[in-house]
């Protein structure tokens, strides 16, 4: 598939990166980069050479939210459906199966802010700086707060979310908003080699982690136990949890099925 907004590449390392690509409107999403990546997401997703998707931008910001220029003019089912769309990637983020590692610097703002929250995984450049910054403009960033608030909870969400203030990536390390930080210089090599770990495990077991983490984030406490304990019994059956544990005994690299 032909993307314009986007630039997608597979290594043999199992990795497959999406690099938002507007670097002159610092990645602001308009309606078809957002499209593109929506749609990357699931042809990752799909393809049987990727196990690990690693999504980062070209130029000097990671995301700053949506582009304004395609703002006014709009009906409130307009809007609706507008608004909605922008957000679809980060929704899709947690319902496909593999995992999406997040990889930012310099300003990571809005739908930015969201992506990144709404990722799997996240590792920033020391200069990243964060925030739900819509306020300032008189909208408000209530969509990407919803994947800020799985990670860094009510009270914090709700200042960023109120007060439209940044905050460096030190701070959104130690508020849980991301995993990483690491020198600006070492972003690019510290992100690839850390999804290239991350492809080495069994793809299906990491699958089937991702996707039963989800699904048992709302249930009740007991409810969520029981799934998890049903998710683990039917990965007990499967070949690749027989071959990573003769590999284990064996003490060799296991070789997974592909996924």
């Amino acid at each position: 598939m032909e993307y314009e907004n986007i630039l997608v590449k597979t290594g043999d390392d199992h990795v497959g990166e999406i690099v938002l690509n507007r670097p002159k409107q610092w990645n602001a999403f308009n309606t078809a980069m957002a499209g593109e990546l929506e749609r990357a997401l699931w042809e990752f997703d799909r393809s049987k050479n990727v196990r690990v998707i690693l999504v980062k931008a070209a130029g000097k910001a990671f995301c700053v939210g949506i582009d304004v220029s395609e703002f006014s003019g709009k009906t409130v089912m307009e809007y609706r459906n507008w608004i909605g769309h922008m957000g679809k990637a980060m929704i899709t983020m947690s319902r496909i199966c593999k995992p999406v590692i997040a990889s930012a610097h310099g300003m990571v703002t809005a739908i930015g802010a969201g992506l990144v929250a709404a990722s799997d995984l996240a590792i920033v450049s020391e200069d990243a700086k964060f925030g739900l910054t819509a306020i300032n403009v008189g909208l408000n960033c209530i969509g990407p707060a919803v994947p800020v608030a799985r990670s860094v909870g009510r009270k914090r969400t709700l200042e960023l979310l109120f007060f439209g203030d940044l905050i460096g990536a030190e701070k959104a390390l130690e508020f849980g908003f991301v995993n990483r930080v690491v020198p600006v210089d070492q972003l690019e090599q510290k992100s690839r080699e850390w999804a290239v770990k991350l492809a080495q495990k069994s793809p299906l077991a990491l699958q089937m982690a991702k996707k039963a983490f989800y699904l048992a984030a709302d249930m009740d406490y007991y409810k969520a136990f029981e799934c998890m304990t049903d998710n683990l019994a039917r990965l007990c059956t499967t070949e690749d949890c027989q071959e990573g544990i003769n590999a284990f005994m064996e003490k060799r690299q296991p070789v997974w099925k592909e996924r």
